[in-house]
């Protein structure tokens, strides 16, 4: 069983949750914290998990869930309703970057994901989600790849159209415009050949009256 599998079903199951998804994550800044306890529990990994619960109507939960150093268990930390959830920042929209923000109305964290794939994986999982069971106000999606988005895919696939359309058709009249040149070309010949042949013949015309 690998990891996430083993979060679902050691820490949401037991809620009479379901989870979704979830991402293996890294603060990119440290938390500030004002002194150092001691007997701190040490190293540990973090994870973002996606829930959503079996009652009616459903609710969904955006859960931090850490595993400690020297513990196979998983523990439940910081919870979130969707509707908390108030920005998603993928920090570079042209690049699959690991990099990204969540925004909560009383939190926000900066992470990176174990890679980018995982982290676009995450992404679409959560903006999904949040198309099926939010209603209105949604969270705002910024800096994120225009493929995350649905809509988008056709609209980029009718502008790579477009713009092969324009291409051909470009061409076709670069081809058309270099094939007009050489049949002007052949028609100056064509006519001066003519001119010389006038300009002969009138010669010849003047030497016999003479």
């Amino acid at each position: 069983m690998n990891v996430k599998s083993t979060i679902s079903k050691e820490v949401f199951s037991s809620q009479d949750e379901r989870m979704l998804g979830a991402v293996l994550v890294k603060r990119r800044t440290k938390k500030k914290i004002p002194f150092l306890a001691t007997g701190g529990q040490g190293q540990y990994l973090t994870y973002i998990c996606i829930s959503v619960s079996n009652k009616k109507p459903p609710q969904v939960f955006i859960t931090k869930v850490k595993q400690f150093e020297d513990s196979s268990g998983f523990v439940r930390r910081s919870q979130w309703t969707l509707e908390q959830l108030r920005q998603v920042n993928g920090v570079d929209p042209n690049r699959e970057t690991p990099e990204f923000d969540l925004q909560f109305d009383n939190a926000s964290d900066q992470w990176e994901a174990s890679s980018g794939s995982e982290k676009f994986t995450f992404f679409q999982i959560l903006y999904h989600t949040c198309q099926r069971h939010l209603s209105d106000r949604k969270p705002e999606f910024i800096n994120c790849q225009a493929r995350l988005f649905p809509g988008n895919s056709i609209l980029h696939s009718a502008a790579d159209s477009v713009t092969s359309a324009v291409q051909k058709a470009s061409q076709a009249l670069n081809e058309r415009g270099e094939r007009l040149g050489r049949a002007e070309e052949k028609t100056e010949e064509m006519l001066h050949s003519a001119q010389q042949f006038a300009d002969t013949a009138n010669k010849l015309a003047m030497k016999h009256k003479c």
